[in-house]
């Protein structure tokens, strides 16, 4: 009946065998194929135990896969044996069976000293011939695929195996079987390899910015499954720049079909105050932050990279762009700089920020001779011959002079003339009767006015004006484009608002406001500024009375 039944037997291992060669080849990563051929030799096989050495970067096999005993997996999994001691059992010792070496039990004890991980099991001494005993090892080795004679290729490992389930050893359809899941089992690792080496090139691509050859189904799931935006444009021509194919995830980014991607190029979806930014990047391996557009006309932020891809014939190149979300990086820089330039208190810009607005508006050469003959009588010496340890050069003829052409100066009205002229009003407000509400109430009423006064201030001046706390309670104003009147007048409104009652910690308290105006222009440094509407400031509280000026 054994031998009726022979050829039925050897279909149904044939199929079980042909199921397990398309799960290794179908295997996701390195690691699942190698499991795969170890539970392969064992659910296909037939093997109670089955184990994959793998040939290692060193020369030496390292215990890579086991299946059919958890115990015996945890004591050699991870366990790595010399190649001198594995040359040994491969090449000199046991019985010859094709590519296959068994090593009977007989001459196994001779292995027991060598560093070759390995299990033991019991069991009976064998009652005939062919029947397997406890200390007999197979193995099967996996040679690079395609050499000539199958095993004169490089080695990749070794598939080891431990009892067939039917007690005897493999005849010769079970030793074929073997032979053929090995050779097969070479050629799944191998392309499993090749597979995660081309994952690598692809990473290589941005780093090293050079052109990769790949084949178009590796590059097309690299692309396709980024975790983040990609896209690819036409480099050079007409239509450089004009988008040719982006990812899922930069679709989604963006909330744009990737039919509609194909009709733009980032030239068109960048933030216009951005275009710079991008005009600057460099193709070969240029970086840059800026803003996308997306579909419901909101921007988000992205950091943009580009690669040159080409042919190794230097063919036609095209452009990679890799685009990642940076969208919760930016808002926490922004936070992180409206902190460092902002008054944590009332929100209003702080003294450098304040000072550095200022110093925007001006520059160090005066508008007009009389400027020019105050900035000579603040530096001892003509404006025109400051010394180069300044960091300027007013040298007419220079570039450092002609560096101002296109400055636009900011002038102030004559003192003493209402001829209509308009400037930088620069307004500094103290509070009066402030100190006696901290002392009386608390520090927390205290700051529930600074709260209030702010939003009062910041209400009653024009959109573009700046509205600053220089720290206690002083506060200043940036008005442009002000008269002498217009100030006076802006200052009137601003002390008639701060003067309102205002609730603090339950309570109705008043506070007075003592205003000095100062105006800027070019010749003048920010802090002499300050200091002028500061002077002006103490010369109107000093001429109000005295009771004018205390809080309720």
């Amino acid at each position: 009946m054994e031998t009726e039944s022979e050829p039925y037997v050897r279909l149904a291992s044939l199929r079980q065998l042909h199921q397990v060669m398309a799960d290794m080849n179908t295997a996701r990563s390195l690691a699942d194929t190698l499991q795969t051929v170890a539970d392969g030799a064992v659910h296909a096989l037939g093997y109670e135990m089955a184990a994959v050495n793998l040939v290692r970067q060193d020369g030496d096999l390292v215990v890579a896969a086991f299946s059919g005993n958890p115990a015996a997996e945890a004591l050699i999994t991870g366990r790595v044996g010399s190649r001198e001691s594995w040359d040994r059992r491969l090449l000199h010792m046991g019985e010859r069976w094709g590519d296959l070496v068994f090593i009977p039990h007989t001459e196994g004890w001779v292995l027991d000293d060598d560093d070759v991980p390995q299990w033991y099991t019991d069991g009976p001494a064998p009652r005939f011939e062919d029947e397997w005993h406890p200390s007999d090892r197979l193995f099967a080795p996996m040679y690079t695929p395609g050499a000539p004679g199958g095993n004169c290729g490089e080695l990749l490992g070794v598939i080891s195996v431990d009892r067939p389930r039917n007690g005897r050893r493999p005849g010769a359809w079970g030793r074929e079987a073997l032979q053929m899941y090995a050779f097969q089992a070479a050629i799944a690792i191998s392309n499993a390899r090749l597979r995660a080496n081309m994952q690598r090139a692809l990473v290589r691509l941005e780093r090293e910015q050079q052109a990769l050859r790949a084949s178009e189904e590796s590059f097309r799931q690299a692309f396709e499954y980024a975790p983040s935006g990609m896209a690819i444009a036409e480099m050079g021509g007409d239509q450089h720049g004009r988008i040719l194919r982006t990812n899922d995830a930069l679709c989604r980014l963006l909330g744009r079909p990737a039919s509609a991607m194909r009709r733009y190029s980032f030239a068109d979806l960048v933030h216009p105050e951005d275009v710079g930014t991008l005009l600057r990047t460099s193709a070969e391996g240029g970086r840059a932050e800026l803003r996308l557009g997306r579909r419901d006309g909101t921007y988000v932020w992205v950091s943009l990279r580009n690669s040159v891809v080409a042919d190794a014939a230097d063919g036609p190149r095209f452009l990679l762009t890799h685009v990642e979300d940076i969208e919760e990086r930016k808002r926490r820089e922004l936070q992180l700089a409206h902190r460092a330039s902002h008054d944590s208190l009332t929100g209003l810009p702080n003294s450098a920020e304040l000072r550095s607005r200022l110093s925007a508006r001006l520059c160090r050469r005066p508008a007009h001779a009389g400027a020019a003959e105050s900035l000579d009588a603040a530096y001892g010496h003509p404006a025109f011959d400051i010394p180069a340890g300044h960091g300027f050069d007013f040298t007419p003829g220079t570039d450092g002079f002609d560096a101002y052409d296109h400055h636009v100066h900011t002038v102030a009205p004559e003192d003493g003339r209402d001829d209509g002229a308009k400037g930088l009003a620069v307004l500094f407000c103290d509070l009066d009767g402030f100190k006696s509400i901290n002392d009386r109430f608390g520090h927390n009423a205290g700051d529930a006015v600074l709260i209030e006064v702010a939003r009062r201030l910041s209400n009653g001046v024009r959109d573009g004006d700046t509205v600053a706390r220089l720290g206690g309670d002083e506060f200043v104003i940036l008005a442009d484009g002000l008269g002498r009147a217009d100030a006076q007048d802006l200052a009137v409104r601003l002390r008639n608002e701060i003067i309102q009652p205002i609730r603090a910690e339950g309570r109705a308290v008043r506070v007075g406001a003592s205003f000095g105006i100062g105006w800027a222009h070019c010749g003048m440094t920010a802090d002499e500024v300050l200091k002028s509407a500061d002077e002006r400031m103490y010369v109107e509280k000093r001429s109000r009375p005295k009771q004018h000026r205390r809080a309720g």
